[in-house]
C-alpha cells in the first residue's frame, strides 16, 4: 500500500467518523425534540393551570411554603401540606388537604414572639375546566378553595380562621408544546376569631398573576412568575390595606412516568402598606415568599 493510498484511507476514515458524530448530534437533539403534550395543572408554583388532569387519575401530593422577612426582626413562617387528589368525572379536578404550620418570629413590630410547629388545618380544593386548550383557543378553569385554619397566617396567633380562595384561571401555549403562558385572577376572603381575645376580625385578598414556562428539555421546563396582590380589611375588599408586587424564576422537572417535582421563589421588589413608610408592604406580606411541590400519581 503506497502512501498515497494510506493518506486517502485516513481521510475516508475521518469523514466517516465526522458523519457518524454528526448523525450522533442530530439523533440526540431529535431525541430531545420529541415532545409530549404540555399539561398546566403541576408546571407553576404559584400560578395555576387550566389543565385538571384525566377522568380516573389518583394523585398523592405534598408542598413546603416558606414566607421570610418583615421590617424589623426575625420572621420564618412555612407551610407543609400533603394532599389526595382525584379526577371523579371529566373536566373535574377535587383534592383534600392537611397542614402542618411552622412560626419563628422574634422581634417583630407589631406581631407577638411565636416559635412552634403544630398542625394547621384542613382544606378542599374544587376546579372545573371549562375549556380545553386543545379544542378552544385559550384552556380556562374556575377553582374553589374552603379551608379551616387554627391561626392566623401571618401572625402566627392561634384561633379559628376560615376562608374561601377564589381563582379563574387561564393559559395558552404561546409556541405549541414548547412555551405556555397562565393568567390567574384571585379572590380570598377570611374571617378568623382569636382563641387569645376572642373577638373576630374580617379580611380579603385580590390580585393577579401570570407565569410563563419554556421546555428546555423533553421533561424540564423553566420561567418565571409574576403576582399583584392587594390586601383589604373586610370581607367584600372594603378598606384598602396594603399591596405588594412580587417576581421569581420557577423550575418543573417530571422525574419518572408518575412523579413530578416543581419549586419556585418569589420577591417582594415594589409595594406600600397603609400604616408603615417604605417601598414595601411588609405588615400584610414579605420580603421572600419560596414553594416546592411534587406529586406522584398511582
Amino acid at each position: 500500500m503506497t502512501a498515497l493510498t494510506v493518506s486517502r484511507a485516513i481521510v475516508v476514515a475521518k469523514r466517516r467518523a465526522a458523519k457518524s458524530g454528526l448523525l450522533l448530534v442530530l439523533a440526540i437533539i431529535s431525541t430531545d425534540a420529541r415532545t409530549e403534550p404540555i399539561e398546566t395543572e403541576h408546571l407553576f408554583g404559584f400560578t395555576l393551570g387550566s389543565d385538571v388532569g384525566e377522568v380516573g387519575e389518583r394523585e398523592i401530593e405534598g408542598s413546603l411554603t416558606g414566607r421570610f422577612a418583615k421590617q424589623t426582626g426575625s420572621y420564618n413562617a412555612f407551610e407543609s401540606t400533603l394532599s389526595a387528589e382525584f379526577v371523579p368525572i371529566a373536566n373535574l379536578r377535587t383534592e383534600y388537604t392537611a397542614a402542618i404550620n411552622s412560626y419563628d418570629i422574634a422581634g417583630v413590630s407589631g406581631l407577638t414572639d411565636q416559635r412552634y410547629s403544630a398542625f394547621g388545618g384542613l382544606s378542599a380544593d374544587f376546579r372545573y375546566r371549562f375549556l380545553d386548550r386543545a379544542t378552544a383557543p385559550f384552556g380556562f378553569a374556575l377553582g374553589a378553595e374552603p379551608h379551616w385554619g387554627r391561626a392566623d397566617e401571618i401572625s402566627g396567633e392561634p384561633g379559628n380562621q376560615y376562608g374561601v380562595d377564589f381563582v379563574a384561571a387561564a393559559d395558552r401555549e404561546l409556541v405549541s408544546d414548547r412555551v405556555v403562558v397562565a393568567f390567574n385572577l384571585l379572590y380570598q376572603p377570611e374571617t378568623m376569631r382569636s382563641n387569645v381575645t376572642g373577638t373576630w376580625s374580617d379580611e380579603s385578598t385580590a390580585g393577579l398573576a401570570i407565569g410563563v414556562m419554556a421546555r428546555v428539555h423533553a421533561d424540564i421546563f423553566f420561567g418565571g412568575e409574576a403576582r399583584y396582590l392587594r390586601h383589604y380589611d373586610g370581607l367584600a375588599l372594603q378598606a384598602f390595606t396594603g399591596q405588594g408586587f412580587f417576581i421569581g424564576p420557577t423550575v418543573y422537572a417530571k422525574i419518572s412516568e408518575r412523579a413530578w417535582i416543581a419549586a419556585a421563589w418569589s420577591a417582594q421588589l415594589a409595594g406600600n402598606a397603609t400604616t408603615s413608610v417604605g417601598s414595601l408592604d411588609l405588615v400584610n406580606f414579605e420580603r421572600h415568599q419560596a414553594r416546592l411541590l411534587f406529586g406522584i400519581s398511582f
